[in-house]
């Protein structure tokens, strides 16, 4: 039977898992409430987690290298942008073209520059986010259970674990208390309303489309400098593709984001957790199931418990103006 400590344990690495889904989510939100429909979030986020390492491997700054990586998946998204907005052109092609163009460019460059196999060199000191100790979580870590909730499961996450927290109410108020947002909202709904009221449709697009890039440029960042400490090859390992099932799974609106993305992590938690379970009467688990079960369990989800999911009306469609 599971303890409480051990309860603990997982639910802790529920939100260091949880976190990049959640910056990809949240990714997604943006760009598809304006419209623009995003499968490169994978590609962002793999650029990001390789340029955020490298940089970081060879200036010995994990801020240097959060810049990098952000450059990287902004400049991504705007490529994206480029072929959706500007060019018209199919979103969901250049989406998958994102992701083959940084899977090929990541492993290509890595080996290049460290001659690793694609790897960077392993990340320590100031080259990586550390764990945020909070006050007093080593003093009351012997009280029972308010004590271990504080010091293990509140404190001790990097500074991206609790940014990616904190994007939720700020991404749920810049959409919904915000003119920005509700402009943004509207695009994605109608924008040929949106046109005539003298707002470039063209503009809130991009700056979606950029929004975007910068949180998955924090996913990739996360991944490669504060959850592991270093890039290796493919290392998003389809995490993008669960952030949009997530996104599915939210309905498109923040709060359910953070439930679908915990969820989701919880799910990986428990697969890292029980990797060598054996039950009685069956035998050992096997490790690929265990490590497959929560794609297996994704699929369940959506296919079972979202029930009708209505993406905003305008979503993949480029605008052309009328005239």
């Amino acid at each position: 039977m599971m303890d409480f400590t051990t309860l603990i344990q997982i639910l802790d690495s529920m939100l260091r898992l949880s976190a990049p889904l959640l910056f990809a989510c949240l990714a997604g939100l943006f760009s598809e409430r304006a419209g623009i429909f995003d499968i490169g979030l994978e590609g962002k986020m793999l650029a990001s987690a390789f340029f955020s390492a490298a940089v970081a491997a060879s200036t010995g700054s994990v801020w240097l290298g959060l810049m990098a990586g952000l450059t990287a998946s902004m400049t991504l998204a705007g490529i994206h942008g480029m072929a959706s907005i500007t060019f018209r052109g199919n979103q969901l092609i250049s989406g998958v073209a994102i992701n083959f163009l940084a899977s090929g460019m990541t492993a290509l460059i890595g080996q290049s520059w460290f001659k690793l196999g694609g790897r960077t060199p392993s990340l320590s000191g100031d080259g990586r986010f550390l764990g945020l100790e909070f006050p007093f979580a080593s003093a009351l870590v012997d009280i029972p259970i308010i004590g271990l909730i504080y010091s293990e499961l509140i404190s001790g996450h990097t500074l991206l674990v609790y940014l990616a927290l904190l994007s939720v109410p700020i991404t749920w108020w810049i959409l919904f208390k915000t003119r920005f947002g509700l402009r943004l909202r509207a695009v994605g709904e109608n924008p040929e309303a949106v046109d005539t009221g003298g707002i470039s449709v063209a503009l809130l697009r991009y700056k979606a489309v950029l929004i975007c890039g910068l949180l998955c440029g924090l996913a990739g960042a996360y991944l490669s400098t504060g959850m592991a400490a270093g890039f290796i090859k493919d290392m998003t390992a389809g995490k993008g593709y669960i952030a949009l099932a997530a996104l599915i799974f939210a309905k498109w609106r923040p709060g359910y984001a953070l439930f679908a993305c915990l969820l989701f992590g919880l799910l990986e938690a428990i697969a890292i957790r029980y990797q060598n379970i054996t039950i009685e009467g069956v035998g050992t688990v096997p490790v690929q199931l265990m490590q497959a079960l929560p794609y297996i369990l994704t699929v369940i989800i959506l296919a079972g418990f979202v029930g009708k999911a209505i993406p905003p009306k305008a979503g993949g469609e480029p605008y052309v103006k009328e005239i």
